[in-house]
């Protein structure tokens, strides 16, 4: 038969278990503690700006379509800062002199910009703020010095924002992790204790053999502990044998 369960039965399942809960709670809260705290490694960022005109024309139609390829040329200029073109010069320069070499620095660079604006960010994810900055520093300067050679009509790069190190980890969320750690566990230790509660069939009471299984109670025999049997077998003796003398 279908076993439903209603709030009285919830709430009673909870307090049961509610040991069980607890130290599920605890220990997911404190895993995820030691995990951000201990194991994962805090992550900087750090963003430079440019902005990227080509020569203008004094036709102001002229201008106003310049402007529209401009902004249509930042995914162009979005792609090419990634490229080993760029990265291979930035990364030969981050690494100069360096004993610690960075390797795969294109993974640290995402490009991103608003909608219709001639303006860009090169932004740099690192274990280290100062490197994050350096990175993304070295990454516009290279930028501005290349893109003139590489695509022609691209004569000025201004670099508007210099990145300054930010000692405030981006990642990893210290409250959230816990929050999150301590969320799971709580649902952990419930999702087990209704799990076992409802796995377990044991007959606890007559209700559970009259509703749950259908059948029908003849009769009800108490438990009795082995030590009260043999006290009142001992007692039995004892009362006999007074009859007898008596």
């Amino acid at each position: 038969m279908e076993q439903t369960i209603n709030i009285e039965q919830i709430f009673g399942i909870l307090r049961k278990h509610h040991k069980l809960i607890a130290i599920s709670t605890i220990a997911c809260t404190l895993l995820a503690f030691i995990v951000t705290f201990f194991i994962m490694t805090p992550q900087y960022s750090a963003s430079t700006e440019l902005l990227v005109n080509r020569k203008q024309n004094n036709d102001a139609n002229v201008q106003y379509n310049q402007v529209q390829t401009d902004v249509q040329m930042i995914n162009t200029y979005k792609d090419l800062i990634v490229k080993p073109v760029i990265m291979d010069t930035v990364e030969s320069k981050i690494n100069k002199g360096n004993s610690h070499k960075l390797a795969d620095i294109d993974q640290m660079v995402s490009i991103s910009n608003n909608q219709n604006s001639q303006v860009f960010s090169i932004n740099v994810k690192a274990d280290n703020a100062y490197t994050a900055a350096d990175i993304a520093n070295t990454t516009a300067e290279t930028f501005q010095k290349k893109a003139p050679k590489i695509m022609s009509g691209t004569d000025n790069v201004s670099i508007i924002s210099k990145a300054k190190p930010d000692l405030t980890p981006v990642s990893p969320k210290n409250k959230l992790n816990i929050l999150i750690g301590l969320v799971l566990g709580l649902l952990l230790g419930v999702g087990i204790a209704f799990i076992r509660e409802l796995t377990d069939k044991t007959v606890k009471d007559e209700s559970f053999l009259t509703d749950e299984l259908g059948l029908t109670s003849l009769g009800v025999i108490n438990n009795i502990a082995e030590k009260d049997i043999i006290k009142k077998a001992i007692m039995s003796v004892s009362s006999s044998r007074l009859t007898r003398r008596g």
